[in-house]
């Protein structure tokens, strides 16, 4: 059951990311090109995320542990170090340029899009790279 779960939410997921336009890289490099043609919807998707989140947490926090598991998996740490802010300036950057990010991307290899094909390969990539770096320096 927590399979059939995972799954339905993630095509929940794909689909709100393909009907907002958010598969569309051209849309998402349009919003951060504010001196030309710049589009703004991008931040109306993220601000109606943020305020479902918001709202969805505060009921979700409330339960002892959530159906599925038998407690809920959040950050213990809030250390903002140099590892989470060259990250997310990577993640930034990546996404500025290719006007994909991870959760736009997955739901538009459907497309077969050479574009997603070379940024999804590109994203595993990256993946298995840091992995490797992290373990070294982890024993180093």
């Amino acid at each position: 059951m927590k399979h059939v779960l995972t799954f339905l939410t993630g095509l929940v997921f794909g689909l709100g990311i393909v009907m907002s336009g958010m598969s569309n890289p051209a849309k998402v490099i349009n919003f951060f090109d504010i001196a030309g043609s710049w589009d703004p919807s991008l931040a109306f998707v993220m601000g109606g995320a943020v305020v479902v989140t918001f709202i969805g947490y505060r009921f979700v926090l409330k339960r002892p542990a959530p159906m599925m598991d038998t407690a809920f998996n959040v950050p213990s740490s809030r250390l903002i170090d140099r590892r989470l802010v060259g990250g997310s300036a990577l993640f930034g950057i990546g996404w500025g340029i290719a006007g994909f990010c991870p959760g736009g991307a997955l739901p538009a290899l459907g497309t077969l899009n050479p574009d997603v094909l070379i940024f999804v390969a590109s994203l595993v990539t990256g993946i298995f790279a840091a992995k490797t770096m992290m373990n070294k320096t982890a024993t180093i």
